[in-house]
């Protein structure tokens, strides 16, 4: 997901409260994925 939406350590260096928000968002949408999959089904 990283790589994908181009989250980078260099936007990390530039912004480092979009790169929080990024991978935040990531983190969250990863969890949700997980639990769909592993647990719901």
């Amino acid at each position: 997901m990283k790589e994908a939406e181009g989250v980078t350590e260099d936007l990390k260096r530039r912004d480092q409260m979009g790169w929080v928000g990024a991978m935040n968002s990531i983190r969250n949408r990863a969890e949700e994925i997980i639990k769909a999959e592993m647990i719901y089904r």
